[in-house]
């Protein structure tokens, strides 16, 4: 018999699977943007400052 097909001993009772590792990466990822987003709006800074043109370096004009 392969070792793949045996369980593995001394470790967890029950490893993560894929889709529940998934998910707490996302709640991780999640509350850190929430943090992030806060730690930004106690700041005081606005997304509505005109996007800067790659190419000239400047601001773009309408």
């Amino acid at each position: 018999m392969s070792e793949e097909a045996v369980p593995q001993q001394g470790g967890p009772a029950q490893p993560k699977g894929l889709l529940q590792q998934m998910e707490e990466l996302m709640a991780s990822l999640n509350a850190d943007l929430s943090a992030l987003d806060a730690d930004l709006q106690s700041t005081g800074t606005t997304a509505s400052a005109p996007p800067a043109d790659l190419n000239s370096g400047h601001a773009k004009r309408p």
